[in-house]
């Protein structure tokens, strides 16, 4: 008996139950003393080395048999209400430098309803070409229609290389169409190669708590699916003349996919993107509580910037996750970085390293936070801030 990948061996299985308990998704039962697998599974092998007969088997799944025909380079374009998420430029740029190595095309994938005047703006950012695909249930985001039409397309042509933004949506889709293809998935990568020997993706991301990075391949399936930080990359300079081929395309989206309906749409009362600020003020478990925030929220205000938070703040109640900056949060990039009252967690620190000019107000002088600032300040935050807003407010007003 089989199920797409987990071949059992209905001579050699004794009905032990060895790999009934060694499922971690219960996808194994046993009936007349033969182990029987449903659709539960998910080819992850933890079984295989239970059977003391040897019984069961894990040959490639069927999305490896197409590899080497697989070609191209993809990148979902994210958009809400026809207006681009930024991290998709992003991706775009990686995209262009991954095929022009692989001397393969480059694909927008363009998914939503009225998105049409998108395409120019894919090519014009290094796509050699877009699919776009107009569906009035594509209008808004949803993962199993999304999923949906996005399965169907790559079913068509079986790229090599998918990418996705590592936001809330992207990671939201990426699973989803990874798990239908049965292929593999690298999350939050911070960096993308080719090796120039075999070809495959190498992709590079924080692991351990940010201790360790870790470069993941998927050598046999495809396609190679990656979702990408915002704010890792830069994006490419838009060039108007390029020219390219935009192709409209129908999908199918099946019942299943349209069990839920969008009745509203209510923005949050507090719009926060800080992954996009130029300046950001952040406080960590430094600052005390929530009304520690205040005088950060002044300095923001006075240098035109945003209000980030370290994840002790956040997980404390002090301040909302939208601010959050780190691993599990935001990977900011601004030109200015204030840290207030944080000690510089690694996992902190993965998020905003790459700020341009880092100032650290610590009243612990051997903060880790230290080691990576451009300017440091040993001292207590709810005071040191307050006196920065006024003197930069005077410098300001003059």
């Amino acid at each position: 008996m089989s199920h797409e990948s987990l071949q059992i061996d209905a001579e050699r299985c004794i009905g032990c139950g060895a790999c009934v308990e060694a499922c971690p998704f219960g996808a194994l039962r046993l009936e007349s003393d033969l182990a029987v697998v449903d659709e539960r599974c998910t080819a992850c092998g933890a079984c295989l080395e239970s059977c003391p007969v040897e019984a069961l088997s894990l040959p490639a799944v069927r999305a490896a048999e197409g590899t080497p025909q697989a070609r191209g380079v993809w990148v979902w374009v994210e958009q809400s209400a026809g207006t681009v998420h930024s991290v998709s430029w992003e991706m775009l740029g990686q995209g262009r430098r991954l095929a022009d190595e692989l001397c393969v095309p480059l694909t927008a994938c363009v998914l939503g309803h009225d998105v049409a005047h998108l395409a120019p703006a894919a090519i014009s950012r290094g796509a050699d070409r877009v699919l776009l695909v107009e569906h009035p249930e594509l209008a808004h985001f949803g993962t199993l229609p999304y999923a949906a039409a996005m399965e169907q397309l790559v079913r068509r042509e079986t790229p090599e290389i998918l990418l996705l933004g590592a936001t809330s949506r992207g990671r939201d889709l990426a699973g989803a169409v990874a798990t239908a293809l049965r292929t593999g998935l690298t999350a939050d990568c911070t960096e993308l190669s080719i090796d120039p020997v075999t070809r495959l993706l190498l992709q590079t991301r924080p692991a351990y708590g940010g201790n360790i990075m870790a470069t993941i391949t998927t050598p046999q399936h495809r396609p190679q699916m990656a979702t990408v930080r915002h704010r890792v990359f830069a994006q490419p300079v838009p060039d108007p003349t390029r020219q390219g081929l935009i192709l409209p395309l129908s999908v199918v989206l099946p019942p299943e996919s349209l069990l839920t309906t969008l009745l509203s749409y209510v923005p949050a009362e507090e719009d926060v993107n800080i992954a996009e600020a130029r300046i950001i003020v952040s406080g960590g478990a430094g600052v005390g509580g929530a009304e520690g925030f205040a005088p950060l929220r002044e300095l923001a205000q006075v240098l035109g910037g945003a209000v980030g938070a370290s994840r002790a703040a956040v997980d404390a109640g002090w301040i909302p996750y939208p601010h959050q900056v780190g691993q599990t949060g935001r990977t900011v990039q601004p030109e200015l970085y204030v840290a207030c009252g944080i000690s510089g967690a690694v996992q902190h620190r993965a998020g905003m390293a790459t700020s341009r000019v880092i100032v650290a107000i610590n009243r612990d002088e051997h903060a880790p936070i230290f080691s990576i600032a451009h300017y440091g300040i040993v001292g207590d935050c709810l005071q040191i801030v307050p006196a920065l807003t006024r003197a930069l407010a005077a410098r300001l007003a003059r």
